[in-house]
């Protein structure tokens, strides 16, 4: 009787691990872990997961608390299941929204050093 219950049990932690609070928390993990972000001031939503065995990839939503999601920015994680929590492994490309340019003075203004919105990278030249 024991063994059984220990089965079922393993197994529903197993079902509650592959979820996207789960997921989410790993990511917030994650991102709490790094100097160069105030996770407070962020809205981290998961756009979209999907597991396979012991990995999860997600879409990751980002935005000031209290912008509107067209004025954040979105990336790719890959987790890896350790023990019965999710951390990332990796990630891949994100991409940027802005819902105005900071020409139009709305509050859109990019941070330091970030290269135009819409700029294509110069050619490159051989010799």
């Amino acid at each position: 009787m024991g063994v059984v219950l220990a089965a079922i049990s393993i197994a529903a932690c197993s079902r509650n691990v592959q979820s996207e609070a789960a997921v989410r928390q790993g990511v917030i993990d994650y991102l709490s872990s790094r100097t160069d972000l105030n996770i407070s001031q962020m809205q981290v939503d998961i756009s979209s997961v999907s597991f396979r065995q012991n990995e999860a990839d997600v879409v990751v939503s980002f935005r000031p608390r209290g912008g509107s999601a067209d004025a954040g920015m979105q990336m790719r994680y890959t987790l890896g299941l350790e023990g019965n929590r999710w951390v990332v492994k990796g990630k891949g490309s994100g991409s940027h929204a802005q819902t105005s340019s900071p020409e139009q003075g709305t509050g859109g203004e990019l941070p330091p050093g970030h290269p135009p919105m819409g700029s294509a990278p110069a050619p490159e030249t051989t010799k």
